[in-house]
């Protein structure tokens, strides 16, 4: 007997179909279905009025079934950790710690994630207010010759907070602490109750850069709650938009490598290239980053033939801009000698920390949902892309290679665009029901999971941006390598402060 429900990607489940189970055996399965191969989507806690108990509800994306795994349990005030064995939960239980006063004994490091200083209690903390921002307890190694180095929260570069606190032997990293926590705005508590008029603009700045990514991903939860069919052109306009976000980020980001690296022909091409998508992008909407295009039941602004077109011309065009500036990058001896064999992460250490998007990929996991669970305008199969280094270099192959494919996916997406209507109006949500999403932004999965209540508006809305994986990554990437390649090791991550801090 299975103690989970099997979804899909976009699916609804009624609250009552789900088995409640005790917190031991919500690990053991839990711990079960990761040691199967699958990937934790979300992990997550709710607390309704009136009840003591803590709800958990955890998301496990299956790539090999194509389905999604959802996990609920009822817990008490403290709740043996799962992170000793299962280290991709490592944050999520340090989260809902910071959010509900809970302890989880057993977790190697247990402290805030977020410094939210409007909750009242936070694990360890609940006879006292939050600690201040900052104030943050960091691993420290001692030892002769052993110091310390402190970067951030204010940066000598335009870029969001955050701290950095290096463990260092001369100039070898032994260990990197990330701390962020600075923009904690507390946008899935602003979403309660919704959807109100405010959320798409609560959504569209979760993360500024993913802004397709994460509305997407809303909408797609909103119709599922409220079966809203949404027209097949609407979904192609959907994956013009996600694509192109996607296209303008990766060439921007290589772009950055170039210039840390000192090839500036590169640099300055991409620069004027990522521009050109974003154009593109304002083309379909009026906004650069795709903001007021996305909305539940399908899009605001349409897309007819002659504009199509246009665009498709434009990006063969631009397209062939690009694979210049980009086999000009990876065709250079000295580039490739800087980004090779630096900032390695393993396969294993990838696959324990959950890693999604371009980090898991450069490290030979083949995790797309797009690939593993479909939807919307993405019928193709799409081929693996992956690479097996782990590095520097291997993270920019494969923003190269996404970069090919979009371009031959938006092409075709272009030529193809249906005619027809572009939005459906979406009815009351279903009460008591939660749904799912997956959406692979151009950092990774994005997950998005809303739960009604009885009158069918949301009781918690929860929010995985891939960066919430993937910091783990970069200070993994850090260790035993020299200080002095910490930007460039940063910059093949290119993670958000803000998609992060939420």
């Amino acid at each position: 007997m299975n103690h989970f429900v099997e979804t899909v990607n976009g699916g609804r489940v009624p609250l009552a179909s789900l088995p409640v189970l005790d917190p031991e055996r919500f690990a053991s399965e839990l711990q079960a279905l990761l040691a199967d191969g699958g990937r934790l989507a979300t992990y997550f806690a709710d607390r309704r009025p009136g009840d003591p108990q803590l709800l958990l509800y955890a998301v496990v994306a299956r790539d090999r079934e194509g389905d999604l795994a959802l996990l609920h349990a009822r817990a008490g005030d403290e709740i043996i950790s799962l992170t000793p064995a299962c280290p991709q939960v490592h944050l999520f239980e340090r989260e809902i710690g910071e959010q509900f006063g809970v302890a989880f004994p057993g977790h190697p490091w247990f402290k805030p994630v977020r410094f939210p200083s409007a909750l009242p209690e936070i694990a360890g903390h609940s006879d006292k207010l939050p600690p201040p921002i900052g104030d943050m307890d960091y691993f420290r190694v001692e030892g002769e010759e052993i110091h310390e180095v402190g970067v951030g929260p204010v940066h000598a570069g335009i870029i969001e907070p955050g701290h950095f606190r290096f463990q260092c032997y001369g100039e070898q990293v032994l260990h990197l602490e990330i701390s962020l926590g600075y923009q904690h705005r507390g946008i899935e508590r602003l979403l309660l109750r919704g959807p109100h008029p405010a959320t798409p603009a609560q959504i569209e700045t979760m993360a500024g850069d993913t802004t397709i990514g994460h509305m997407t991903a809303c909408s797609r939860v909103i119709e599922s709650l409220a079966d809203c069919r949404v027209p097949e052109p609407a979904t192609a306009v959907r994956a013009i938009a996600l694509e192109l976000e996607r296209l303008a980020n990766h060439v921007g980001d290589i772009g950055a490598l170039a210039g840390d690296v000192g090839f500036l022909p590169t640099a300055a091409y991409c620069g004027r290239l990522r521009g050109d998508y974003l154009n593109m992008t304002a083309t379909l909407c009026g906004s650069r980053f795709g903001r007021g295009l996305v909305r539940p039941g399908g899009v605001l602004h349409g897309l007819p033939r002659s504009m199509a077109d246009e665009l498709r011309q434009k990006l063969k065009e631009i397209g062939a801009q690009t694979r210049g500036a980009l086999e000009l990058f990876f065709d250079t001896p000295s580039v490739l000698a800087r980004l090779e064999r630096v900032g390695v992460v393993s396969r294993e250490d990838a696959l324990e920390l959950g890693l999604t998007g371009v980090a898991a990929r450069a490290c030979g996991i083949d995790c797309d949902a797009r690939r593993h669970h479909a939807a919307g305008a993405y019928r193709e199969l799409l081929p693996d892309l992956t690479e097996s280094g782990g590095d520097i270099f291997a993270r920019a192959m494969v923003r190269n290679w996404e970069v090919e494919n979009s371009l031959a996916m938006l092409d075709d997406f272009l030529r193809t665009v249906p005619e027809g209507s572009f939005t459906a109006k979406p009815c009351t949500l279903a009460p008591d029901a939660l749904a799912v999403c997956l959406v692979e932004g151009w950092r990774g999965q994005v997950a998005h999971v809303g739960i009604t209540d009885g009158e069918g508006r949301f009781a918690r809305y929860k929010v995985a941006d891939p960066s919430f994986f993937n910091w783990s990554g970069l200070a993994m990437a850090l260790r035993n390598e020299q200080i002095s390649d910490f930007p460039l090791c940063n910059k093949s991550f290119n993670l958000s402060y803000c998609g992060f801090d939420l």
